[in-house]
């Protein structure tokens, strides 16, 4: 559990970011590298019946929300060359399976990985779920493509091949779990050298995390969340008026506990659901922190 801190703290923690918002401009304003197509051609099982990929209209909160997404990418976001740990890590936006909330739970939070040395990682996975197939099914694909190419191009992005981790926010927290636990063989045939090499990430951040248990069930694990000793070693932040549930987290964290998986979990009181980065008065916002001191203690954040 987290030991309550004051509201002054929180906002000290907070202001390295804010000021960078403030003298840079929004993560969202910055400029990225190109995006690199995952697939070398058409995407495994698409038909191209489901529409030009577009934004859906902005709400208040001001989220760009990616809906149609047949040709998945990966945007890679360098750590600076003074920062660089040689850590990266592949982000995995939420939306339901139905919208990426692409800067919100995507290239803010690259900016963020960027701030501590570790290179971003943005999959724009397909959305929305196809219809006749699993929820997840070719957004994994993706995922493990992606998992394979960056490893593979390791050199290329001045990385780590063994220092590859993945993060996802909701339902992109429930992609990063599965793909942490569905590593031993991929789910589409091998296309080339990069399906030849491991798709299984070396470490894996999960927030607010979605679908993880089966209400229904007991909050038994969903069946795609076959654990094992060979998981990930695992963050994982909720809060507990979390409207998708924190039995999610809490029966996720009590099945690495039980195949001896190192894993650190943060329950906080308040804060719902959705936040990613963006600040407010609930304690849930210094999640950051606890996530940095995480990699830093399993040494992922050294030269």
């Amino acid at each position: 559990m987290t030991t309550p801190v004051y509201t002054t703290e929180i906002m000290k923690r907070l202001l390295p970011a804010l000021l960078s918002v403030l003298l840079v401009g929004p993560p969202s304003a910055r400029a990225a590298a190109e995006p690199i197509p995952l697939w070398p051609g058409i995407a495994p099982g698409e038909k191209g019946d489901i529409g030009a990929e577009t934004d859906q209209p902005q709400k208040p909160d001001g989220v760009t929300r990616l809906t149609n997404v047949t040709k998945p990418t990966i945007t890679i976001f360098p750590a600076p060359a003074d920062k660089a740990t040689g850590t990266a890590v592949i982000v995995c936006p939420g939306g339901g399976y139905s919208i990426l909330a692409y800067d919100k739970e995507g290239s803010e939070i690259c900016e963020w990985l960027n701030s501590i040395g570790v290179t971003g990682v943005l999959l724009k996975y397909r959305v929305p779920k196809r219809a006749g197939l699993e929820k997840h099914a070719p957004m994994l694909q993706d995922a493990q493509r992606a998992l394979g190419l960056v490893r593979h191009r390791a050199g290329e992005f001045g990385i780590d091949p063994q220092r590859l981790g993945i993060m996802g926010f909701s339902a992109g927290g429930h992609l990063s779990a599965t793909a942490s636990n569905a590593f031993a063989e991929r789910t589409y045939p091998p296309i080339d050298d990069a399906d030849k090499v491991s798709c299984r990430p070396d470490f894996t951040l999960l927030l607010y995390p979605a679908y993880l248990t089966v209400k229904e069930q007991g909050d038994k694990l969903a069946p795609e969340m076959q654990v094992t000793k060979d998981t990930p070693p695992t963050f994982l932040a909720m809060t507990q008026d979390d409207g998708v549930r924190v039995e999610c987290a809490l029966f996720y964290f009590l099945a690495l506990k039980n195949a001896k998986v190192p894993a650190e979990m943060h329950l906080y009181p308040t804060g719902g659901h959705g936040y990613g980065l963006r600040p407010s008065e609930h304690l849930v916002s210094t999640w950051p922190a606890r996530a940095a001191d995480w990699m830093k203690s399993r040494g992922l954040l050294t030269r």
